[in-house]
Order: C-alpha cells, then structure tokens, then sequence
C-alpha cells in the first residue's frame, strides 16, 4: 500500500516525511535539499545559522541574517522543485527579524518550537509561507489554535506534536521525563485530535498533525500514520547520512553511540535537552565551564548563572569537537550503525512503512 502525499494547503510532499530542524548548523541546505528532492519536506535550522561567519560574535544579528539567506537560497538552487522550510526556536533573541527574512526569501515553510509563536501569523501575512507551531500537548496545541483563531482569524496550517523521545531542547519539564510513567505521544496525538476538531469545523479544513519525536523506522511510520497523523517528523537518523551538513566527527559520535549513552541534561535556557554523553557531558557534571563570551542567542539564558554556554557548545560539536561540543540526539540514536545517503534512506523508510501498513491493514 502506498503512502499518502502530505498535503498543506496548496503544497503537496509526496512522501509524508519531513525532516526536523536540527541546530547548530546540523541541517542547512545541504541536508534540507537532499531531503526535499526526494519528496519529503527539507528543514533549515535557523538557530544560530550564522556560526561560521567572521563576524558572529561582534555583529550576531547580521551574520546570522547574511548566512540565513545564503542557506534559503543555496537549497533552492539545490532543490527548485522541493519544498523546504525553515526551524525557529520562539526563545531565541531576534526571532522575528529572522523569521521575516525567511518569508522575505521565499521559504515555504516555518516550523516554531521552544515558546509561544504568538506572532507569527503576523510576519508571514501576504506570503505563500505556511505556518506550524510544535506542540508537546494538547493544551499547547489549544493555546495556539485559540490564539491565532482569535487575534489572527487563522489556524495553523499543520502543528507538529513531539512526544519525550526527541533529541535537542523538550517541551517537558525535567520532573515529566522522568518520572515513572513519562508523557506518551502516541496518547498526545488524539488528544490534540480532540482540541484542534472545532477549528477544523469552524474553517472547513483540515489541520495536519506531524507525529515527531523517537521516530526510527518505517514501522513506527506506519504506526502515527494508522493513529491518524499525516505524516512523520525524523531527525536523528538524517545526521547519519553523506549529505548532512554536519562534521563526520558529529556524525562517528552518533554512529558509536551505544545504549545507555544518550541522557538527559539541563539547558542553561531553562529547558532539559537530550544529547549523547561524552567528555563534554562527564565534566559538566563535577565542574561548571566559564562563559568567556555571550552573543545572546537567548531569551531566557542567564549567561552569568549558566554552567556552560549552549551556543559554543553546539557550534564545537557541529565543527568537529566533539570533546568540547553538546551533540543533541534522539533516544534512539544507539541504533544507528552506518552512513547512508539520504536517498537510500528514504527509500528504506518508504519500504518499510509501505509493508508495516500493508499488513497492518
């Protein structure tokens, strides 16, 4: 049985998977294009973009703005035909100029986690640019749902819903993961069902739902897809492919983890993260690290307090130092065992998620 295209609106991916935004600098558009030119939806993350440029830390904001523009465009060039999005965090400083800048370019898609897109409805009005909030409950998914319906007359135009087993910055608190019995996605999912439906009929359309978070393989596709989300959102596994963006040390690091390396840490933005444990994670916990300098990527970081610095963390990970770096993950990156191109890949994840639903059915 083949795979229903994900429809939003007037664009169409033919394969219901979208590849999640994953920061810094681990999807730009290399990663993004390859995705999109197989059919599914490619991701920018736009969380810091500008790392690399000689003048991020004395001039964030432009140097973030120039690298943005120059990632939207180079995917495009990559990918004419793909349709490819863009991944903001709410909590970061600047998050609507960059946003703006995204729309300005042309971006079909912005995906926004970590807070409230309460605005964004705004920045993209007269665009072409779809819009989706993260959601890591119903009642997050209520809050924007009323919000936007109210302030905007609008709805977004998919929410993704990520459950506990996601890499990078969670929409859960500490005490929630880990707890006895943690938040389960495959409960989330109707629950948004159920809040999202009088939108739904108050528009006389349909809200998508992307199921994300800890999803590895065609059968777990399959699994959302029977539960009645449109499609998936998969990160993890598109680190360990030729065409993502990151160093190969990023990438070994993911490929040498084994089972009981991933954990949960404290981001000094005031939200818990999963990433791989490694020299970096083992020396935070008897000695905090000095931040010798802030660019302010966020909201809600307390420099002077923090432990450690989230922005160079990740940006020594994605630049290959590892001993030095965070490298966020999904819960299941231990299983993981080679490097592949993003086309076999896909065609994997089509293939088993085609047979899973089959026989389901």
């Amino acid at each position: 049985m083949k795979l229903t295209s994900l429809v939003i609106d007037d664009l169409t991916a033919r394969i219901p998977i979208i590849q999640g935004g994953m920061g810094i600098g681990i999807s730009r558009s290399n990663l993004a294009a390859a995705v999109a030119n197989e059919g599914g939806i490619g991701i920018i993350s736009g969380v810091q973009i500008g790392f690399s440029e000689p003048d991020f830390e004395t001039n964030t904001l432009e140097a973030n703005t120039r690298a943005l523009i120059r990632e939207i465009r180079r995917a495009r060039e990559l990918s004419p035909q793909g349709i490819l999005g863009v991944n903001f965090l709410v909590a970061m400083n600047n998050y609507e100029k960059l946003a703006e800048t995204a729309v300005d370019e042309g971006i079909d898609i912005i995906i926004s986690g970590a807070g409230l897109p309460t605005r964004l409805p705004a920045i993209v009005q007269g665009s072409k640019t779809k819009i989706a909030p993260m959601a890591s409950s119903s009642r997050t998914a209520s809050v924007i749902c009323k919000l936007w319906d109210k302030k905007y007359n609008r709805i977004p135009d998919f929410i993704v819903v990520e459950g506990p087993d996601a890499g990078g910055h969670l929409g859960y608190s500490m005490e929630e993961l880990t707890l006895e019995i943690t938040p389960n996605l495959d409960h989330i999912i109707p629950e948004v069902f159920e809040v999202i439906q009088p939108y739904e009929k108050k528009y006389g359309k349909k809200i998508p739902i992307v199921a994300a978070g800890g999803i590895f393989t065609g059968q777990d596709i399959a699994k959302y897809l029977s539960l009645g989300a449109s499609a998936v959102q998969i990160a993890t596994r598109f680190i360990a492919t030729e065409e993502c963006d990151a160093h190969i040390n990023f990438k070994n690091a993911i490929l040498n983890a084994k089972d009981g390396d991933i954990k949960l840490i404290k981001s000094p933005v005031g939200m818990p993260g999963r990433a791989l444990k490694n020299t970096f994670i083992e020396q935070l916990e008897s000695t905090p690290l000095n931040i010798e300098s802030c660019s302010g990527c966020m909201k809600a970081c307390k420099a002077q307090q923090a432990a450690y610095c989230i922005s160079q963390a990740l940006i020594n990970a994605v630049n290959g130092n590892i001993d030095e770096g965070l490298v966020f993950s999904g819960s299941n990156a231990h299983r993981i065992d080679k490097i592949v191109k993003v086309k076999d890949l896909m065609g994997t994840l089509v293939r088993e998620a085609e047979e899973a639903y089959s026989y389901s059915i």
